[in-house]
């Protein structure tokens, strides 16, 4: 019993390290072999070409449109912040707005960076 267990111990001691080897060697060649380039032009002459000059219009329209509902929200803040005594109530709405207007105003930072 003794030997064959060291017989299977000494097969899976030398036959995974083997294979783990074997999958790196065959993921390299894979990664080295060359895509065929006429493909790949053919690939690129059917993709649709978009105008970055339209994609920055539209963009800026979704800024602007955001930035007049930030305001519209922030105004409503601090109207609700003049009513209340915030020094002794805090209000869930007014924390909720918070984190709209702080939802908002990452939104307009990301399109503003493209």
């Amino acid at each position: 019993m003794k030997p064959r267990r060291k017989f299977l111990v000494t097969l899976i001691a030398a036959g995974v390290p083997t294979g783990i080897l074997a999958l790196i060697s065959s993921a390299q060649v894979r990664a080295q072999r060359p895509q065929n380039p006429q493909q790949q032009k053919e690939d690129d002459t059917n993709a649709p070409k978009i105008d970055p000059k339209t994609i920055l219009e539209a963009n800026q329209k979704e800024i602007k449109k955001s930035v007049e509902k930030l305001y519209d929200l922030a105004s409503e803040l601090k109207a609700e912040v003049e009513k209340t005594d915030s020094v002794q109530v805090l209000s869930i709405a007014m924390l909720r707005k918070t984190d709209e207007i702080e939802k908002l105003a990452k939104e307009i930072r990301s399109r503003a960076k493209g």
